[in-house]
């Protein structure tokens, strides 16, 4: 938020942090909200998502419900998959369905050592935790934990190469690309499921890969909303090296602009000039 701040400053622009959930804000007197670390939404989804509709009618919303509606839940990733991009494996379980049957089915189609259980509509790390494969009674105990609470489950298997090589993930700012980081690997193997928002991170500036732009350009252009304001593109190898979608974040996403100098004041321009009159 920081240099954020600061770079709307420097624009000579008057900029304020407030709480999506404050009833004393009067978003219309603003000329645009610009949604950063409502990271409580998770737990508030149709709450969350009734305060963008109200808010993108009383002045401009970046992103505007559309994207937030779509990628607020990680069923996009299989949408994603079904166009043809290279995602990461995923399978969802619902709170109707069997858990040990829609586990069974998974395991069938993967052969990796290790299963990561998360819940479709989460932020960070929370909820989120790395099991072996051979350990089904625990698996599906934090898969029913999850659907006891009326919450999609996602399965997904932990590729190696995160331990190797961590994530990238890319950032785009009005759709050009503008820097990487590489995070290092969140979930120790046997840990239980993160409790707080976040595990320990470690951050690092990256330099991506040729074949990391070309699959994150092709994931943004395949999406149905245009140019968007801010995207953040994480991706992780596959067995055979390949980089594969982990993670699509056009909500509210960490964009890590004090790794990139000028990241701030690239966002802080490119949000003014989808202010200025046409």
């Amino acid at each position: 938020m920081a240099p954020l701040l600061a770079a709307f400053a420097a624009a000579g622009v008057s900029a304020t942090i407030a709480d999506w959930d404050d009833a004393r804000v009067e978003w219309g007197s603003f000329d645009a909200a610009l949604l950063r670390s409502a990271w409580d939404y998770t737990e508030r989804l149709s709450e969350f998502l009734a305060w963008v509709e109200r808010t993108a009618a009383r002045t401009t919303l970046l992103h505007p419900p559309a994207v937030v509606r779509w990628n607020s839940d990680k069923h996009y990733l299989a949408q994603l998959a079904e166009l043809g991009l290279p995602t990461v494996a995923s399978r969802f379980c619902e709170p109707h369905q069997d858990p040990a049957r829609v586990l069974e089915q998974f395991l069938a189609q993967q052969q990796e050592a290790e299963v990561v259980v998360k819940p479709a509509v989460g932020a960070g790390s929370r909820d989120t935790r790395r099991h072996p494969r051979a350990a089904l009674p625990q698996i599906l105990t934090h898969m029913r934990a999850l659907l006891g609470a009326r919450r999609s489950v996602l399965l997904q298997p932990y590729l190696p190469s995160v331990d190797r090589d961590g994530e990238t993930a890319l950032i785009y700012l009005d759709g050009l690309f503008s820097h990487a980081i590489r995070k290092g690997p969140l979930l120790p193997s046997g840990a239980p499921a993160t409790a707080a928002l976040f595990a320990a991170e470690e951050i690092t500036p990256r330099a991506p890969g040729a074949d990391e732009r070309a699959v994150a350009e092709r994931i943004l252009a395949a999406l149905p909303f245009g140019t968007l304001l801010y995207a953040r593109i994480d991706l992780i190898r596959g067995a055979a090296g390949e980089p594969r979608l982990l993670e699509l974040e056009i909500t509210e996403p960490s964009l890590f602009l004090t790794y990139a100098p000028g990241s701030a004041e690239r966002l802080a321009g490119a949000t003014l000039q989808r202010l200025a009159p046409r």
